[in-house]
């Protein structure tokens, strides 16, 4: 009697031993595992976008402005909420016979020189009331961001693309006369045609928030701001009134570009949504009581656009927010404090929050990031994740490697697939990921790859990928980041 009982603790012992490895398991008890838990992936839903439909049109609301030109500097900034239609980069470049894989690539080359850009940013600098909305764009590319809008510049209004980005600050757009300028859609802004336009003198506080502040021969502000992957902007630094649909912003600072290297490609400049003073939430955030946020869409499944929110009803009600850290030697960087991460309803063993923390110097920490598409964690947090989420999987059929993603599947032939879950767990906020936002379709005959990745930095990135479908909300009066899913409808 007692071999046979000894025998059954040896395998009940054996048993639990094999649970704790695989970390698949909540808890192990007389014998029983709980059941993985998982989610419904509907693959027939999900592939990767064409260019059908995405051709551009010229804005109703744009000719409202070209119409009531003299009448803009005599209207009073109002206080609006609007919704814009999303257009992608690839209907910019629609003439391209490029195929839905081959843009596809090309997106992964772009957030590869998008992450090496905020790295080296983190690096370099860690060792040194009212509402309205528009639009986002998804595309653009390196150095830069993947969603953008369409803002009209100067009175009367000009509209042009503009990049929405949230790890960089400063707001910039090409201008007239150009040294040297990379192709945009819209003609060149030129400040001489617009009322609006005003230099900064050198003297002036505003020139000072600059990294790098320069001065002309007529004692005016000049700026440099300079990206990661070797893209710069250079030119005077002013002021000049933005119009979102029929809302106008008055004196925002912004560079004035003459000189612009790099692979902008399709946008006219950039509206830097960072922490930095001179973002355009900091600049504009007593009107705005410092609050905005977006929603991005699965391009691949949704018809429903994308769009950006300034003002208290950025805040949806259904948020769970976490902490924004602040880093000593940087404050371009939305830091998050990322505790753990959970596949199949277990935490990930060997993932640990030492893994994903700042330190007092500035290095490490995790970032929100609209500008990098897949999710970038350090070495060991990934390595841990992608084992655990392996072996989750185990029933679903290998397929080879794709680009930086190492873990892909088989799903040809299936309309769904049970696939463990996912749940980044913040500090004060668990974020569920639906199925779609991390195994995502990288070709039309059924690969779909895991889309994290792992990087050799100390720096994590949460990117848009996994971002998707959530209103993500910026609460900079209450240094606060809330995610609400289901938050496009």
């Amino acid at each position: 009697m007692e071999m046979e009982m000894e025998g059954k603790n040896k395998r009940k012992n054996g048993l639990i031993l094999v649970c704790l490895y695989l970390g698949l398991c909540v808890w192990c008890v007389g014998g029983g595992v709980t059941e993985l838990e998982t989610q419904t992936l509907t693959v027939g839903l999900h592939s990767l976008p064409g260019l059908e439909g995405k051709t551009l049109s010229w804005p109703k609301w744009e000719g409202y402005w070209l119409e009531h030109a003299n009448e803009q500097e005599q209207e009073q900034e109002q206080e609006l909420e609007v919704e814009l239609d999303l257009h992608h980069i690839d209907a910019l470049l629609s003439s391209s016979n490029e195929t839905a894989e081959q843009r596809f690539h090309k997106r992964l080359e772009r957030d590869a020189k998008r992450v090496e850009a905020v790295e080296a940013l983190s690096v370099r600098k860690s060792r040194s009331g009212s509402t309205f909305s528009s639009s986002i764009i998804s595309g653009l590319t390196q150095g830069s961001g993947e969603y953008f809008t369409r803002i009209g510049v100067g009175t009367p209004a000009k509209y042009v693309y503009m990049v929405l980005d949230t790890g960089s600050d400063v707001v910039w757009l090409q201008c007239a006369p150009c040294r040297k300028c990379y192709t945009q859609t819209d003609p060149l802004f030129d400040p001489t045609k617009s009322r609006s336009y005003s230099g900064i003198p050198c003297a002036a506080p505003l020139c000072r928030r600059l990294d790098s502040p320069a001065c002309n021969t007529n004692k005016l502000c000049q700026y440099q701001v300079s990206y990661g992957d070797g893209s710069f902007t250079l030119g005077d630094f002013s002021t000049e009134t933005l119009t979102f649909r029929r809302t106008r912003v008055s004196r925002v600072a912004l560079g004035c570009g003459h000189h612009n290297e790099g692979l902008f490609v399709g946008a006219a400049g950039l509206l830097g949504l960072g922490r930095g003073t001179l973002s355009f939430p900091l600049q504009t955030g007593r009107r705005f009581n410092h609050k905005f946020s977006y929603c991005l869409v699965d391009r691949s499944a949704s018809s429903k656009p994308s769009s950006v929110l300034f003002g208290d009803s950025a805040l949806s009600r259904t948020a769970r927010f976490t902490p924004l850290l602040k880093n000593p030697k940087l404050d371009t960087f939305y830091y998050v404090e990322l505790l753990s991460i959970s596949v199949g309803g277990a935490p990930v063993r060997g993932l640990s929050a030492s893994l994903f923390r700042l330190d007092a110097a500035g290095n490490g920490g995790v970032i929100i990031d609209s500008g990098t598409s897949v999710t970038r964690l350090t070495r060991p947090a990934y390595t841990a994740l992608r084992d655990t989420f392996r072996l989750g999987a185990s029933h679903l059929k290998r397929a080879p490697e794709f680009s930086l993603f190492d873990t892909c599947f088989d799903l040809s032939g299936l309309t769904s697939v049970k696939v463990p879950t996912v749940v980044l767990h913040f500090r004060g906020a668990d974020v569920s990921l639906p199925a779609s936002n991390y195994l995502i379709p990288v070709d039309n005959t059924g690969t779909f790859c895991f889309a994290f990745a792992g990087t050799m930095s100390g720096l994590s990135i949460v990117g848009n990928i996994q971002q998707q479908g959530f209103r993500v909300s910026y609460d900079l009066a209450g240094s606060r980041i809330g995610f609400a899913p289901r938050g496009c409808v």
